[in-house]
């Protein structure tokens, strides 16, 4: 069955309101309401694109395992004996059980608790109790996933056949995360936060700081100038602007130095994963996002030789961000759980050597991030509650979110590909 036949009800409807699509302006309701959207947007987008689901760090050794599950999909991606990556459907090939309960840890070979069957963590099955003769224990193997890993990160593609052009992408992203080392890098903190909003408005957030007055804690490390073009710089913040000037200058003079590449690349729109990505200056010390811009750590990702490196943006399309600074990394992935509820995973990434509460604070690690996503999930809620009135009408999008303007036509170009 294909993604278009499994959300066959009321197709022309969806397809009608698709067509309808105004660019330049927001969504209508039934994007961010309607359950036979949200049943679309996973046939569409969440079971038939690349989508990041943990850094490499969370199965660092033969034999480790994570759980998640991305809307009905259950899912197991894990570190074979030989340390090959692999995933597979996480459900076992006799009666369906769910194979694995535990959201991680480590197994030799992964047994279903219903009746006992064995897989190898390359997916074989190696052991059925009571079974006929002629059973084929070869054709009943654990079904695949596709996974990869990009510069340390997790990757995995539902479908049959894999979403085209990914390969191109990896290419272009990795040599800006390799020089980190973020496959070596260590957990230092994850968290889970539902915001009570559909996970479009999430990443629509995401997208723009045209509410970034919203977040103090952030604002600190980022220039006053954030946003602004020579051409829209009040006076007041020329000063600023000069400072911002300094700081870049300095900083690609370190960039060359160190050969790191920092040029901002953006294809938001591109098929079929659009995607962002810039080396930038930060405000105060410059080094980390921390309440005072210093780092939070005394270990650097990959031992580069300084701190002041600004910070690695990278945005990839449908469902992740990324933001690396020369003593950790936060990863952030986005789940739909409902139409008006999603899951925001966070995770912080420091030196594999770091020791907490010798090298690193946790909590100054975790703090700008943490009031960031609670303030995000309050503007999501809001946003929520709002376009579920049916007096909402879309309106139209600042120059400054044009970030959201590309989600949104990169979101419905995968629509019309599957609705034709």
């Amino acid at each position: 069955m294909t993604a278009a036949e499994d959300v066959r009800p009321g197709t022309d409807r969806l397809r009608a309101a698709v067509e309808r699509r105004v660019p330049g302006r927001a969504l209508e309701r039934p994007f961010y309401t309607d359950p036979e959207f949200h049943a679309l947007d996973i046939a569409a987008i969440f079971a038939r694109q690349w989508l990041f689901v943990a850094p490499e760090a969370e199965i660092p050794e033969p034999g480790d395992y994570l759980t998640l599950e991305i809307g009905p999909y259950p899912l197991i991606v894990l570190r074979d004996a030989d340390s090959t990556l692999r995933a597979f459907h996480n459900v076992c090939r006799h009666r369906g059980s769910r194979l694995l309960d535990a959201e991680r840890g480590s197994a030799r070979n992964l047994v279903c608790a219903y009746h006992r069957w064995t897989y190898g963590t390359d997916g074989r099955l190696r052991h059925a109790p009571s079974q006929p003769a002629d059973a084929d224990p070869g054709r009943l193997g654990l079904r695949p996933v596709h996974v990869r890993a990009v510069g340390g990160l997790l990757f995995v593609c539902l479908a049959d056949e894999p979403a085209p052009g990914f390969d191109e992408i990896a290419a272009r992203v990795e040599p800006y995360l390799l020089p980190h080392d973020l496959r070596h890098a260590r957990v230092a903190a994850r968290a889970d936060l539902v915001e009570h909003g559909n996970w479009k408005l999430v990443m629509e957030n995401n997208r723009e700081c045209y509410h970034c007055d919203g977040h103090p804690e952030l604002l600190r490390t980022f220039f006053p100038t954030y946003g602004h073009t020579e051409e829209t710089l009040p006076p007041h913040l020329r000063p600023a602007h000069e400072r911002y000037l300094r700081a870049d200058a300095e900083l690609r003079a370190t960039y060359e130095r160190l050969g790191l590449p920092y040029a901002l690349i953006e294809e938001l729109e591109a098929r079929p994963v659009g995607f962002r990505i810039q080396r930038d200056a930060l405000d105060l010390a410059g080094e980390s996002f921390t309440p005072d811009g210093r780092a939070a750590s005394r270990r650097t990702l990959g031992d580069l030789p300084t701190r002041r490196l600004g910070h690695l943006a990278l945005h990839l399309q449908p469902s992740s961000w990324f933001h690396v600074v020369a003593d950790h990394a936060i990863t952030f992935s986005v789940r739909p759980l409902a139409p008006d509820r999603t899951l925001l995973r966070t995770t912080w990434l420091v030196h594999p050597e770091a020791v907490e509460g010798v090298d690193y604070d946790l909590d100054t690690l975790r703090a700008v991030w943490t009031a960031t996503n609670e303030q995000d999930a309050r503007f999501v809620a809001r946003a929520q509650r709002g376009v579920s009135s049916p007096a909402y009408t879309p309106g139209p999008y600042a120059p400054t979110e044009y970030q959201v303007e590309a989600f949104c036509a990169w979101y419905i170009a995968r629509l019309r590909e599957v609705l034709g």
